[in-house]
């Protein structure tokens, strides 16, 4: 049997092992990054883009996708993968919640992510992005197969997930931007 590692909001694995990589999201992405030819690879699980406050002790965090596609291919690349074999498959960025529509966090997530690869050079071989449903996504880094299980728009896990989001999003001051790269 398999060792199967949850990856949370906030976190990312990366593996030489033949593990499965398990998480759950909603407007969350997780980005499954491996090497085609040694089967190194992992997962991360961000929040948000970017931090939207300068200065903060926490913008260095995996919850955000700056730090976690960085955290994560350079864990890759330190356990030996090869940059040049590196592929991607992502998933999440849903809008999960019917009352938060101000704000597209799901969305920004998905440009986020699809960006960031493109420009990195790293080919997405596969994604499920956007829409209204959580995600189930179980990831097996050294064959590269990822499964993907619809929970519906009102799933428990991504509810709560989701409304703990939404409030810190009221929480930060209004204004600003996202600065994509």
């Amino acid at each position: 049997m398999r060792e199967t590692v949850r990856v949370q909001a906030g976190e990312f694995v990366a593996t030489d092992r033949d593990i499965s990589l398990v998480t759950v999201l909603g407007s969350c992405v997780a980005a499954c990054v491996r090497d085609r030819v040694s089967g190194i690879g992992g997962m991360n699980h961000f929040m948000l883009p970017r931090c939207r406050e300068q200065g903060d002790v926490a913008s260095a965090s995996a919850r955000y996708g700056v730090n976690a596609m960085e955290l994560l291919i350079n864990e890759l690349i330190r356990l030996g993968a090869r940059r040049s074999h590196l592929e991607a498959k992502v998933f999440g960025g849903g809008a999960v919640l019917a009352t938060v529509t101000s704000i597209d966090v799901g969305g920004m997530n998905a440009d986020f992510v699809s960006g960031f690869l493109r420009d990195e050079g790293i080919p997405v071989v596969a994604s499920d992005l956007r829409g209204t449903l959580s995600r189930k996504v179980k990831f097996m880094p050294a064959s590269g197969r990822a499964f993907v299980q619809g929970l519906g728009r009102g799933s428990r896990a991504a509810i709560e997930e989701e409304a703990q989001y939404a409030e810190r999003l009221r929480e930060l001051p209004s204004g600003g931007s996202i600065e994509y790269f």
